[in-house]
């Protein structure tokens, strides 16, 4: 067995072309002309940086126009270690598909860019890379299908727990049937005449006149011809300060002046439809294919790690084993075994 460290394969620049060439590890004054390392061994696959920056490429260049500094250094290192993580788990998962024998046919590859083009990306057919990427992808998703989501199975309790357990999930949000005196500010010194006009609608109000009377009076919105009437609005639709100025009150009551950027506002609630759930015979699909999401990723993680664990890995690349999984929502350190 190689010992990782004690040998690199590099490729030297050659009189006529780049030659793949055994040599000891150097320091680097003499390794002057290197253009490529090795980053990481994988089982029996090599990992090049070369490899690395190319995938890299459009997220380096994304962070090289957004940073600067030690903090572009800190996010390039960052980057780099995901992309070297996403890569070692590729080649992990096109293994396991070689050695359970799972096979991506032309036709397949085929139909499939026919898709991707549909879809409106722009696919070279001529370039061998692309054919590449399209096939190992199809693969990826054949494996993970064969060996993870062919054995996620979701039970009626299962979606029933779900259900209980996220009910805001299903909510229907609250309902408000409103209408409105709004004033607006002439100008920005003119708040002050606009406040003192709001306070004496509030008055008005306070002694009885009818609220569609004063909109038709005094209202500067849209709505002032219709009494100031709205009509329905749900929770999270009106402006935040409206928002709150309606939340304490009941039907039929009126709100202070609120002031918002669009003027200064006199709310009435006409009706309120209180937040209803939906049942659960209403979402039970809905439910099914959230919690076999959920399963089908708990299962794939396991598999993932699994399958590092069971393999030979070795990083050669220092910032790399800060990387979390890049299929895992938490950070988790990258697994090597050197058996």
């Amino acid at each position: 067995m190689i010992h990782p460290t004690s040998l690199t394969i590099w490729l030297v620049a050659g009189a006529a072309c780049g030659a793949l060439v055994w040599l000891p590890d150097r320091p680097p004054a003499q390794a002057a002309h290197v253009e490529d390392r090795i980053i990481a061994i994988v089982n029996t696959d090599l990992i090049m940086l070369s490899e690395m920056n190319r995938e890299l490429k459009p997220e380096k260049d994304r962070i090289q126009r957004q940073y600067r500094g030690t903090e572009l250094t800190r996010q390039l290192s960052i980057a780099q270690s995901m992309t070297l993580t996403a890569m070692i788990e590729r080649r992990l998962q096109l293994q396991e598909a070689k050695a359970r024998s799972v096979e991506v046919t032309d036709q397949e590859v085929k139909q499939a860019v026919h898709q991707l083009k549909q879809q409106g990306e722009k696919l070279d057919e001529k370039d061998p890379a692309n054919m590449k990427a399209v096939r190992e992808q199809l693969t990826l998703l054949k494996v993970v299908d064969r060996e993870v989501r062919s054995g996620v199975m979701v039970a009626d309790p299962e979606m029933k727990r779900y259900y209980n357990e996220h009910r805001d999930r299903f909510s229907l949000p609250e309902e408000y049937t409103l209408s409105q005196i709004l004033i607006r500010p002439r100008s920005p010194d003119d708040l002050s005449d606009a406040t003192e006009k709001a306070r004496t609608v509030v008055k008005l109000l306070k002694q009885g006149e009818s609220f569609e009377d004063l909109a038709l009076r005094y209202s500067d919105g849209a709505n002032a011809s219709r009494g100031g009437r709205i009509g329905l609005v749900r929770q999270g639709e009106l402006l935040p300060a409206i928002e709150r100025g309606v939340a304490t009150l009941v039907p039929g009551g009126i709100s202070d002046v609120i002031q918002s950027p669009e003027g200064l506002h006199i709310v009435r609630l006409d009706d309120k439809k209180p937040k209803q759930f939906r049942p659960y015979d209403e979402v039970r699909l809905e439910i099914q294919s959230l919690v076999y999401q959920q399963k089908s990723e708990d299962m794939f993680q396991d598999w993932l790690a699994d399958l590092k664990n069971k393999s030979y890995i070795e990083i050669k690349f220092e910032s790399a084993p800060s990387a979390p999984s890049t299929g895992d929502p938490s950070p988790r350190p990258l697994s090597t075994n050197t058996r």
